[in-house]
């Protein structure tokens, strides 16, 4: 199968089930917006490593906001509820409360398994924390130094799925950082979706398990140039140099969405193929094979 010029390769990425939520950030302005959004996802690229799986899904206006502020979405991922929790509790005491202005409202306020968010955060208040109901959500308000931290009292969570990826192909270093940022901003414009890594893109696409026993995650050989001749590659013979962009979603539709888009947008005359990541089937459940995917989305 072709788009455009480029081979869309006869292959599947291998993604997992994982845990999410998602939190509605306000703040004052769009700067103390982006200040309190950087940091909350900060060292959220990947489960092997950190604490949690973080990305913006999206910025919303002020009159879609329940306080009438510049928003943002932010979705959070993690293997189990338990570690979700500690991950959303760390980031927002962290983060959130200590960036001026910021209000934090639960996004998912219909799920019925919750974890604590303001419920942890308000000790802080030492006792000067007040808390009220509003249309049956709790809120606390706890003192701080520019007024107070409005926070919802807690977090609804459901199932996602995580490790949905593209792999990129491109005929030079310039060619393939190109095509990345294009898929990542196709990506960017599918709700429930995000991009965890730096800029959306890994260079650093990884196989499961290493040659060091302590290591749960090594490079993937088979796509990096630097090897090839060395190692058995899986680079179309035409490609110098590959990135990933790996894909978490709120659920299955919404990651086929999201590949769709990301193939279609890198696709061109400078990227020779687009594959993906998987490890034979034994890492998850959920098999996105990429011809199923442009037939379907």
């Amino acid at each position: 199968m072709f788009i455009k010029s480029t081979q869309i390769v006869d292959t599947f990425a291998e993604a997992f089930r994982l845990r999410f939520c998602r939190l509605l950030v306000t703040a004052h302005d769009g700067h103390w917006l982006d200040a309190a959004l950087r940091a909350t996802c900060g060292y959220g690229t990947s489960v092997i490593g950190c604490d949690a799986e973080v990305g913006v899904e999206n910025l919303l206006a002020a009159d879609k906001t329940p306080d009438g502020r510049p928003g943002g979405l932010v979705l959070l991922f993690a293997f189990s509820a338990e570690s979700l929790a500690k991950a959303v509790a760390n980031r927002v005491a962290q983060c959130l409360l200590t960036c001026p202005t910021t209000a934090v409202f639960d996004g998912m306020p219909a799920e019925e398994e919750r974890i604590p968010l303001g419920g942890h955060v308000r000790f802080f208040g030492d006792g000067h924390e007040k808390s009220k109901v509003i249309d049956g959500r709790r809120f606390w308000r706890v003192p701080v130094m520019d007024g107070e931290f409005l926070i919802e009292e807690t977090a609804g969570i459901a199932k996602g799925i995580g490790g949905g990826n593209l792999i990129v192909e491109g005929r030079s270093l310039d060619a393939a950082l190109h095509a990345a940022r294009r898929a990542v901003e196709a990506v960017a414009a599918v709700p429930g979706t995000i991009t965890p890594f730096p800029g959306g893109v890994v260079r650093s696409g990884s196989k499961v398990g290493s040659r060091y026993e302590a290591l749960r995650a090594s490079t993937n050989e088979a796509f990096c140039p630097g090897l090839a001749g060395r190692e058995p590659t899986s680079l179309h013979p035409d490609a110098a140099c590959c990135l990933e962009i790996v894909i978490d979603g709120s659920h299955e539709e919404a990651v086929i969405a999201a590949m769709a888009a990301g193939i279609r947008a890198a696709a061109g005359p400078d990227v020779p193929a687009i594959a993906a990541g998987n490890y034979g089937g034994k890492l998850g459940k959920f098999h996105f094979h990429l011809h199923q995917i442009l037939s379907s989305a």
